[in-house]
């Protein structure tokens, strides 16, 4: 179950089980870049990543 919609830097949907919420890799969080909104995170400075593992 998800709760909310997926952008292109995301690994998962957001409230996906095992994900989080993690800094965007390519804005470093401020969710901008030279051409505005940054496109991986879509200006929001986050992307939702698995977390833990095997």
């Amino acid at each position: 179950m998800s709760d909310g919609p997926l952008h292109p830097g995301d690994e998962a949907a957001p409230g996906t089980p095992g994900t989080g919420e993690d800094l965007c890799p390519t804005c470093h969080g401020s969710g901008r870049s030279d051409q505005g909104a940054c496109p991986t995170c879509e200006g929001t400075g986050k992307v939702v990543r698995g977390i833990g593992g095997a």
